[in-house]
């Protein structure tokens, strides 16, 4: 999710690659809700320690514990949701999956609301967050990108995806959006936090006396979406993967169609606490690992995210 000092700043929960449109394949599995709860459903395996060949560079009470426990919006479909029968699923489990097997621990993936979750991070709560965020300046550093003051400590990311912001709207029913500047006079549902949010608040300040842009924020990104298909909004701006997934999914694909260019490309991140060094660097390395054995671009595949692809994973590259 990109924008806000928790995702999805403005040149950013953009919660995948600009330029090419990102197919959407036929192996996105169905979309679910998510709640504030920890999931029971802990799906993202690992190898043990003994066996995994980053281990060794994980902190010890880390590799003592086995676990990394994971702040996440699992309501973002497809990048992290739950099935029809409640597991979680997406691109972000599959990616930590992947990455347990080279650090030997298990990601305990557990639910929250996306403008929390490096609250929860700071709190320590999680020891990391992964959830469509944003990489951006004002994260790192801990800034309120609304009034440019420090909020708190910044973050650290170890990024791993590019993404960019989309709007749609009801499918045939377009209310001649093709722009952000055409939604002025309009509605607009976003997710809290995000930088959808984010743009779509600099956009409120372009626009014209007598057509001011109406947004209504929301915790996720479902319930935008039903305040579109309801005809209580506009349009909807949410990161392209998730908005892409939307239009082929909601209503067999009747419901909703996306308008104009993907904008604000930027990187995803894992956010770790500029404390944890030791952590941060062991996820870079088994993220680059990935990335080089070919498991990092079968997930992204599967997930019609390709398109989206780094070729090594930074720290901190987000802008």
């Amino acid at each position: 999710m990109t924008a806000s000092s928790t995702r999805r700043t403005t040149a950013a929960r953009s919660r995948l690659a600009a330029a090419g449109a990102i197919a959407v394949a036929g192996a996105l599995l169905l979309t679910g809700c998510g709640d504030q709860t920890q999931d029971k459903n802990k799906d993202s395996g690992s190898a043990s320690t003994s066996s995994a060949p980053l281990a060794d560079k994980l902190p010890e009470d880390i590799r003592s514990k086995g676990t990394i426990r994971v702040g996440s919006d699992i309501a973002y479909a497809p990048v992290e949701y739950k099935d029809s029968s409640g597991n979680i699923v997406g691109l972000d489990p599959d990616l930590a999956a992947a990455l347990g097997k080279q650090l030997g621990v298990t990601f305990d993936f557990q639910n929250g609301t996306f403008d929390a979750l490096l609250t929860g991070l700071r709190s320590d709560r999680y020891d990391i967050a992964m959830s469509a965020m944003t990489d951006n300046k004002n994260r790192q550093e801990g800034v309120d990108p609304d009034t440019g003051k420090k909020v708190g400590e910044g973050v650290d990311f170890v990024d791993y995806l590019t993404a960019g912001v989309s709007i749609y709207t009801r499918k045939g029913d377009t209310k001649g959006i093709t722009t952000w500047d055409d939604l002025c006079g309009k509605k607009l549902a976003v997710q809290r936090g995000t930088t959808s949010e984010d743009l779509a608040k600099q956009q409120a300040e372009k626009c014209p006396g007598g057509k001011k842009l109406s947004i209504e924020a929301f915790d996720d990104n479902q319930q935008a979406q039903t305040r579109l298909r309801s005809g209580g909004a506009d349009a909807v701006s949410a990161d392209f993967p998730v908005a892409a997934y939307a239009v082929k999914t909601s209503g067999g694909g009747k419901d909703f169609q996306i308008v104009g260019e993907q904008v604000e490309a930027a990187p995803y991140g894992i956010a770790v606490s500029k404390k944890e060094t030791q952590l941060r660097d062991a996820l870079q390395a088994a993220m680059n690992a990935i990335i080089k054995n070919g498991e990092y671009q079968k997930i992204l595949e599967k997930w019609g995210a390709q398109d989206g692809a780094v070729k090594e994973s930074v720290i901190n590259g987000g802008k």
